[in-house]
């Protein structure tokens, strides 16, 4: 527990800082004292309503106990197993296959599944993907990701917008100093968030994918839903929502291809279930 504190509190240090740096290369120690402002109400708003922000990104809608009832009882039963309040249930209308968890604690949670997951995954593969999303719940990841998420679509979107700058010569003045804070602003803010995020995501996905095979007891069935939902998310990625927020989802939603695939929140699917198909339970 104390371990993953001391990361929350490091990683949103460094997003804040990154986010206070664009905020200076915008507008000075006018736009810096901006970015402070924005930064210190993102934070305190991202821990409360980080959750309702990017469940609302992606039109997630609440899924009614009589229309899902094998979802309800599969999740009631995860639960039960891991001793944990049951999480909201919500569902994305959208034919990408994927899921994710949300939530500033267990006991204010949230898992979200696609409708395209609920078509393609067999009884056991669906319940080691929940298990595992319950288990970034238990872990306490929930939190730490939806916000970091939150700042990085921030830098992101800063980041996009100064690139349209550049191209049609925005800024202040002119000059090279100006070009060179739009080029840094445009290429190297959002690279640098999403080293940041990767700095713990790929450590958590390997700790969930444990934990959630412990609690499911189907290490087989959420390997073999992870190679489903790889496959799937490259014949259909999604095609809306922000890159910053996919370390949420259990698979990346968005398609990466190239240097970017280094750049992944996610480790390997490959890795992920040689792991899998090596556990004993």
């Amino acid at each position: 527990m104390l371990k993953n504190q001391i990361k929350t509190v490091i990683l949103l240090g460094l997003l804040t800082g990154l986010l206070l740096f664009v905020g200076y290369l915008i507008g000075g120690s006018t736009g810096l004292t901006i970015g402070l402002i924005i930064a210190l109400t993102m934070n305190f708003g991202s821990y409360w309503f980080s959750d309702k922000i990017v469940l609302a990104i992606y039109k997630a809608k609440k899924a009614p106990k009589n229309e899902y009832p094998e979802l309800h009882k599969t999740i009631e039963e995860l639960a039960k197993e891991a001793k944990t309040p049951k999480p909201k249930i919500y569902v994305i209308p959208t034919e990408t296959s994927n899921a994710f968890a949300t939530g500033r604690s267990p006991k204010h949670s949230a898992i979200a599944v696609t409708q395209g997951i609920l078509k393609i995954l067999d009884k056991n593969e669906l319940k080691g993907v929940l298990a595992h999303e319950l288990s970034h719940i238990t872990n306490r990841d929930t939190l730490i990701t939806t916000i970091a998420a939150t700042i990085a679509g921030v830098i992101s979107y800063a980041a996009f917008m100064a690139r349209w700058a550049a191209i049609f010569g925005g800024g202040r003045d002119r000059d090279s100093g100006n070009l060179l804070s739009l080029l840094v602003l445009a290429i190297l803010t959002p690279l640098i968030a999403t080293l940041l995020q990767l700095a713990l995501s790929r450590s958590r996905e390997y700790l969930a994918d444990e934990k959630g095979a412990q609690i499911s007891k189907e290490p087989k069935g959420l390997a073999n839903a992870l190679l489903k939902l790889e496959k799937e998310a490259r014949a259909k990625p999604l095609r809306f929502g922000s890159p910053a927020t996919s370390s949420l989802f259990i698979v990346n939603p968005f398609t990466a291809k190239g240097f970017i695939t280094l750049l992944s929140t996610h480790p390997p699917t490959t890795e992920r279930v040689k792991r899998l198909e090596k556990m004993k339970i």
